[in-house]
């Protein structure tokens, strides 16, 4: 017996396998595994921020399932199915923390793995836990800096207000004179790193030299101990008496000085009577003027012949020593 479909069965019938399919493409897209075995976990969180359907269940950074389905209950939180194939054994004491995965604001359900032996199955309700994103972390920060940006405005009115013409001018004149130092600073650099291979030399030097007193030691001990012989042979000479000596000796001295000047003996006489000074100096003088006038004219003086003749010999008339010869 063949059965016959009419038109309006086959409309009906063609309708609904489109309707299954157009059922499961949906569910496919979704990311929901047809042919898998799930666990259907709930949990209930405050607020969702950033978690949307499709997003992944986490296990130490291993996905395990995926967010199948969020509803808002009447209180205001958000209730939250979690889909999780059955090979995977979750204690029933487990968090289901709602994590950040990356800086901008991505969410995901992370599986905070408890000790308890009862494991989950479909239907159970895991504890929900929020942690902080980003931005929450950072609100105190926020505030503190937009207070701290207040006060750095009020400082910078208050620093614009105190900065006059006159005291920028004196800042631009200490500017240029500290870039004068440094330059000065700089070329004194120089300086010292060309005086450094001369330094290097005196110190190399200083290093010889001493090499040499340590090379001379023995002999520098030999010195200093001729030294102290000799210093204690002077301290051993009878310093005293030469002392004494010297003494009588400046006393005799003083002595005759003190005669001389009172005009005793003959050195006395001399330097303490004029006139016989006066005398002496006329006699010194009659003298140099009587060598004078013998030099210039010698023949008024002294005669002689070449050839022995002595008729015609004149003999000279000495001229007193106390008179002034005429020419």
């Amino acid at each position: 017996m063949v059965l016959k479909f009419t038109n309006e069965v086959k409309v009906g019938l063609l309708v609904l396998g489109a309707f299954i399919v157009l059922i499961l493409g949906y569910n496919f897209l979704k990311g929901s595994d047809l042919f898998s075995n799930m666990n259907h976990i709930y949990t209930v969180y405050p607020k969702v921020d950033g978690l949307t359907d499709s997003k992944p269940v986490l296990i130490n950074g291993f996905q395990v399932g995926k967010v199948a389905e969020m509803t808002l209950m009447p209180d205001g939180q958000i209730l939250t199915r979690l889909d999780i194939p059955k090979s995977y054994s979750i204690p029933k004491n487990s968090v289901a923390s709602l994590d950040n995965t990356d800086i901008l604001g991505g969410k995901a359900v992370v599986i905070l793995i408890g000790t308890a032996k009862e494991l989950i199955k479909t239907g159970d309700t895991l504890e929900g836990q929020n942690k902080k994103g980003l931005a929450e972390s950072l609100a105190p920060l926020q505030n503190q800096t937009q207070a701290l940006i207040v006060r750095l405005d009020s400082f910078l009115s208050s620093l614009n207000s105190v900065i006059n013409p006159k005291f920028q001018k004196n800042v631009d004149k200490s500017m240029t004179s500290i870039a004068g130092i440094l330059q000065n600073l700089e070329q004194t650099s120089k300086e010292v790193n060309k005086s450094i291979p001369v330094l290097n030399a005196t110190i190399k030097n200083v290093a010889d030299i001493t090499a040499n007193f340590k090379d001379n030691d023995k002999n520098i001990n030999a010195t200093l101990t001729n030294v102290k012989t000799l210093t204690d042979k002077l301290a051993q000479t009878h310093l005293d008496e030469t002392v004494t000596k010297l003494n009588a000796t400046l006393t005799n001295l003083q002595s005759a000085m003190g005669k001389i000047n009172s005009g005793e003996g003959s050195l006395g006489a001399l330097v303490n009577d004029k006139h016989l000074y006066n005398n002496l100096s006329a006699s010194t003088a009659s003298l140099n003027q009587l060598l004078i006038d013998l030099k210039a004219n010698p023949k008024r003086y002294v005669s002689f012949s070449v050839f022995g003749g002595g008729k015609d010999k004149k003999t000279a008339n000495p001229v007193p020593a106390n008179t002034s010869p005429n020419p």
